[in-house]
């Protein structure tokens, strides 16, 4: 199931059964673990009857799935956070609501990275290449900006409602706003629209859909290189990133002390 089809699926849940899904979401993705993908399994059935209105079915189902990841915990699949990649700086867990992020991209040569930042305490960047298959196409740049929001709101089970995700690329967010509007088809000149191997979407489809059906997020532009700690923090993680592919050096610890300085001076200030 897809990351907008299961989004989907959670706002037909009554309360109980959402939470109990939203638990178990880590078992329907992709894994070569038999045991975690009977419990996906389960979930997917759950969600189809609660489709045609079968609640009681639903609650049978995910007892079953609740049953078996007790039995298989130690298989358990990772959160999005616990991912590679990804982090989080726990002491701004408790951040106030509605939550503040930033994502940025870099690319230089043959290497780039992508990295995000929430005022939550959450981060991620990822190095990426480029190679004969590269669907990216000549808007590289602004691809990659995308990219990066595609890998923050992938960073939740359940991207929190009225989250404002600052961009530093006025055209980037352009594109976002356009998403929002209903206008999914519209994509970055040459970027290519061919089937991925890893996914039945690109990723940029994929992140438009999910858009389009969140209209409660707001992407917003910032002057990139002026100072704003959000801004400054993410352009750090998606250099960082970037850098990584062609240099060795310890990035997690480098990444989470990063974080937490640019989100201590973020939170003393209190503004977008």
């Amino acid at each position: 199931m897809r990351p907008d089809e299961f989004l989907r699926a959670l706002t037909q849940l009554p309360p109980p059964l959402h939470d109990r899904v939203l638990i178990l979401r880590p078992y329907t993705r992709a894994t070569r673990c038999d045991d975690c993908q009977g419990i996906g399994d389960a979930v997917h059935l759950a969600l189809t009857a609660v489709h045609y209105d079968e609640l009681t079915s639903a609650a049978e189902l995910l007892d079953t799935a609740e049953r078996l990841a007790g039995e298989h915990a130690e298989h358990a699949p990772p959160r999005p956070d616990q991912q590679r990649g990804r982090g989080r700086v726990v002491r701004w867990a408790q951040a106030p609501l509605p939550l503040v992020a930033a994502t940025d991209a870099s690319w230089k040569g043959r290497a780039g990275g992508i990295g995000y930042v929430v005022s939550d305490g959450h981060y991620g960047l990822l190095g990426r290449g480029t190679g004969r298959l590269d669907p990216t196409g000549r808007s590289r740049v602004l691809v990659d900006e995308l990219r990066a929001v595609d890998y923050l709101l992938t960073g939740y089970d359940e991207v929190p409602a009225g989250m404002t995700v600052l961009l530093d690329s006025l055209t980037a967010v352009r594109y976002l706003h356009h998403w929002q509007a209903g206008e999914t088809d519209a994509m970055p000149a040459g970027y290519s629209l061919r089937q991925r191997r890893w996914s039945d979407k690109p990723t940029l489809v994929r992140l438009a859909e999910q858009v389009a059906h969140r209209p409660d997020l707001t992407f917003a532009h910032v002057k990139g290189h002026s100072g704003h700690a959000l801004n400054e923090a993410a352009d750090g993680l998606s250099h960082m990133a970037r850098r990584r592919r062609e240099e060795s050096f310890d990035l997690r610890p480098r990444a989470h002390a990063l974080v937490d300085a640019f989100l201590r001076d973020w939170h003393a200030n209190a503004t977008l």
